[in-house]
């Protein structure tokens, strides 16, 4: 699948709403969708982290697993993955051991993005796998449910107090 700026528009779409859903559902909103090469949705996912307790329950990850089932082989050598957040260090991991051929972020995470922390995991060489990533696709609209969900829950806690 040749992929130009409309697709990774369309696809970041369909993140975004595994972010509202994971908004609604009390999770911090971060969603991924996983792209077969011919443009066919493997997975949709949204973090899970809090609901069932469970530390590595990222967008991401939980995407991966999901999409790998469908595709009924872990290695996902072809595909694209498209979250609404820029990867941790755990998930950038998990993404090289899956062997996709693509990330596409959104909002960039300077407190906890691999990449701003300088963890070019995707890129090492001493790895077996490397991989292109693509950041800032929909950084407002990925950014702003962040914010206004972190904002909320700021505002809670001094309630509470």
């Amino acid at each position: 699948m040749k992929t130009d700026l409309s697709d990774h528009l369309w696809f970041m779409s369909l993140a975004i709403e595994q972010a509202e859903l994971a908004y609604k559902s009390q999770e911090v909103p971060v969603g991924a969708v996983l792209v077969s090469p011919d443009g066919e949705i493997l997975s949709k996912q949204y973090n899970l982290k809090e609901s069932h307790f469970n530390p590595t329950g990222h967008a991401e990850i939980l995407t991966l697993i999901e999409g790998a089932k469908k595709n009924q082989n872990w290695r996902l050598s072809k595909c694209t993955l498209y979250v609404t957040l820029e990867p941790c260090p755990m998930c950038l991991a998990a993404m090289v051991q899956a062997r996709i051929k693509r990330c596409v972020f959104g909002a960039y995470d300077g407190k906890g993005g691999a990449l701003s922390l300088g963890y070019n995991l995707h890129q090492d060489k001493r790895l077996n796998h490397q991989f292109s990533l693509v950041g800032g696709v929909k950084h407002f609209e990925c950014s702003k449910i962040l914010s206004q969900f972190f904002k909320e829950r700021r505002n809670t806690y001094r309630l509470k107090n």
